[in-house]
């Protein structure tokens, strides 16, 4: 019996012993096994590092996403009166028969008396045609012949993005000796509501819903790709905030503001924006209200003034008048003109938006028909 129980214990011992020898095998295997399968099945590569003798995974390299789009981004060049008047980016998002469609900033070919595009692999030019655009949107689209393209990009999703994810942008800032330059960061905000001047307007006049990237934009990367990780489009690069403390913060416009209107622009309609038929002043353009004869309560700080209604518009007829000061459209405040159109501009033809207004000290309350 104890001799037995002697090589019982023995047997259990060494079973032991093997095991644990196996399973940390195993487990090393397993561990870097799945490193190796990550970087397999990513678009970026990576490596094994050691720091402060710990073993960690990095991030080193997005060429095998760049690699996939690069061919199919380009510069976009202006030119007035035979000169280049101005450069941007752009990129194909589609190819049929016939065309290769590129999609860029409608500011970058404002006022354009010829668009020509030069795609990264080349330093050829190419003559493009412009087919719509709209300056609220800031986005335009142009063509060329399909047998120069050599590529398309992907519509991604912004919307399932995350703040920290990476990012990458391809582009031409400061002129075409940098054409095809490539930055990098990582989605520093979403949803960030920035003001914006049309036309060269000396107010701001829309409010853009915009992605926040910390990856260096300059002036010629507008109309340029946002891309994630797997070279998918989620924004398409607009403006930056220039200013000698700021650094570092870019935007772009969200992917689905194109997919939802890229088709219209193609066919070169206009894009439709509900009006309510007045004239503006902000509340703090003293100037303004001054030469318009209109006086505002030195209390009210914020809102849209009514500088006049257009006859039989929707807001005559719901009942609007001179001297009214919008502060809410669908309970919603209103700062300024900039704020009330991009409040505006969330509703179509047809709906009805209550809007609150004050009127000799006292709030009123219209539903205007657009």
């Amino acid at each position: 019996m104890k001799k037995g129980n002697s090589i019982s214990t023995f047997q259990l011992i060494m079973i032991i012993v093997f095991s644990v020898i196996i399973g940390g095998v195993i487990t090393v295997c397993l561990l870097k096994f799945s490193v190796d399968f990550k970087g397999l099945f990513s678009s970026t590569s990576g490596t094994i590092i050691t720091k402060n003798d710990t073993q960690v995974y990095e991030k080193s390299s997005l060429a095998p996403a760049v690699d996939k789009v690069y061919d199919g981004v380009v510069t976009v060049e202006n030119f007035q009166g035979g000169q280049v008047s101005g450069t941007g980016s752009g990129f194909v998002y589609k190819v049929d028969n016939k065309y290769g469609y590129i999609l860029t900033n409608q500011h970058v070919v404002e006022d354009a008396h010829e668009v020509k595009i030069i795609f990264n692999y080349s330093t050829e030019e190419y003559t493009a045609k412009y087919l719509g655009g709209d300056a609220y949107l800031d986005l335009a689209v142009i063509r060329i012949d399909k047998e120069n393209v050599k590529t398309f990009l992907e519509f991604g999703n912004s919307e399932n993005t995350k703040i920290g994810d990476t990012i990458f942008t391809i582009g031409t800032p400061m002129g075409t000796d940098f054409k095809g330059s490539v930055s990098s960061g990582i989605l520093s905000g979403k949803d960030r509501m920035v003001s914006v001047k049309i036309n060269n307007s000396n107010q701001d006049d829309w409010v853009m819903k915009v992605l926040q990237i910390d990856a260096p934009i300059n002036p010629g990367n507008s109309g340029g790709p946002l891309l994630d990780v797997n070279g998918q489009v989620i924004g398409i690069c607009s403006m930056k905030l220039v200013d000698a403390q700021i650094e570092g913060m870019g935007f772009a416009i969200p992917v689905e503001y194109a997919k939802s209107h890229v088709e219209a622009l193609e066919k070169g309609k206009e894009i439709e924006w509900p009006v309510i038929g007045i004239t503006m002043i902000n509340v703090t353009d003293a100037s303004s209200l001054y030469r318009n004869g209109i006086s505002v309560d030195k209390n009210i700080k914020k809102g849209v003034v009514v500088a006049g209604t257009v006859k039989e518009s929707a807001a005559e007829k719901a009942g609007l008048q001179k001297g009214d000061v919008i502060i809410k459209i669908d309970d919603k405040e209103i700062k300024d003109i900039a704020n009330l159109r991009f409040n505006l501009y969330q509703h179509s033809k047809g709906d009805t938006m209550k809007t609150t207004v004050i009127r000799k000290g006292n709030e009123k309350t219209f539903d205007i028909k657009l």
